[in-house]
């Protein structure tokens, strides 16, 4: 795992931080499962008992971790395969509005509205990939993603969100039943979406942390 540890205690704020790769089989390391809403296990809680990191696991120069570890959560941030998944979403959403049409108990029949709605998620996943190609764009010239990355983080992370609840409002009740009832509609998958989609705009930097990024970085703004 990267390990972010404080190597100068007399250093302030971001400086004084060092970036290791720590062996999980290290002794004194201990996990325990964290279980979330969705029912998924995807995050750990991790202590650490007298663990003991040889110098060798240092990546870059001591004291200067911080810098690396923005570094890396560029490049996490990129998200460049979620645009993908959206556009995929969006379209599957499109072919069961087309399937149920416009009968008495079709999903645009209840709710007219819907129709712009999904016109609105398709165009905005279509803005997504752009954005993803600008940081592809970047990658490719050997560059670091930086307010590129927060820009594409934050649109995906709160668009994902859009698309769930457009997901949840186009299957009604049926939105609400999981994979394992006889009765579901695309797999039973639009609970777990939903309730990750809760998730998306915290994990990697909150929309808070990237508008912050983009402002700074990208717009030259000063810190508030």
């Amino acid at each position: 795992m990267i390990l972010l540890a404080r190597t100068d205690p007399d250093a302030p704020k971001h400086k004084g931080i060092s970036y290791f790769l720590l062996d999980m089989k290290s002794p004194g390391i201990s996990v325990r499962p964290l279980v979330n809403m969705a029912g998924s296990h995807d995050f750990n809680e991790v202590f650490f008992d007298n663990v003991r990191v040889p110098k060798e696991n240092l990546v870059g120069e001591e004291n200067r971790g911080w810098y690396i570890g923005t570094t890396t959560l560029d490049f996490e941030r990129s998200g460049i395969a979620t645009g993908v998944t959206h556009a995929l979403a969006v379209q599957e959403f499109v072919e069961y509005a087309r399937e149920q049409g416009n009968g008495a108990t079709g999903a645009l029949a209840r709710d007219p509205m819907l129709r712009y709605e999904l016109a609105d998620r398709a165009i905005e996943a279509q803005v997504e990939q752009m954005l993803n190609y600008q940081v592809i764009g970047v990658q490719a010239r050997g560059m670091v993603p930086s307010n590129e990355a927060s820009i594409a983080k934050l649109y995906s992370t709160e668009l994902d969100q859009r698309i769930a609840a457009t997901g949840l409002k186009l299957l009604g009740l049926y939105g609400q039943l999981l994979r394992d009832s006889p009765h579901t509609i695309m797999g039973g998958r639009l609970p777990s979406m939903y309730l990750y989609a809760t998730t998306s705009t915290i994990g990697g930097g909150t929309s808070e942390v990237q508008r912050n990024i983009i402002a700074q970085r990208g717009l030259g703004l000063p810190r508030g």
